[in-house]
């Protein structure tokens, strides 16, 4: 498996981050597997590309830390944020704030949000997810 980096050679591509939206083969022990490659740590998963999240825990999701999914708004419907290993309850205000972008959140445990997406992403919906990486899958 190929560590998750840029594709050398090609215009565009940044470090941690993947220029498509691919459907998650695994997750667990720190990580994600998707599209061939391994990625070690938490994973935010849009209609632009998929790329690494400075995300550790609960605590770290902010405003700040969702702008990419701010940015890519117009082409989300749904966002899937996985709290790592147990469901907690997502920032009201920050909820309200996507919700005003029209963008419908379900918080849920990593291993639940991972299962929706790659379903959702399979019926071809607008769909993100924000993963907290988590090292044990359920």
């Amino acid at each position: 498996m190929l560590p998750f980096d840029p594709m050398k050679g090609e215009a565009g591509i940044r470090e941690g981050y993947y220029p498509h939206q691919a459907s998650i083969d695994a997750y667990g022990n720190g990580g994600f597997r998707f599209a061939d490659m391994s990625h070690r740590g938490s994973l935010l998963c849009l209609p632009t590309g998929m790329q690494a999240w400075a995300v550790k825990g609960i605590a770290d999701i902010t405003r700040k830390s969702l702008q990419p999914v701010f940015d890519a708004a117009e082409q989300l419907d749904v966002l899937l944020v996985g709290m790592g290993e147990d469901i907690a309850i997502l920032d009201p205000d920050l909820r309200e704030q996507l919700r005003e972008q029209k963008i419908i959140v379900e918080a849920t445990a990593t291993g639940g949000a991972v299962r929706t997406y790659n379903i959702l992403l399979g019926e071809r919906r607008a769909v993100g997810a924000a993963l907290i990486a988590v090292e044990r899958a359920k």
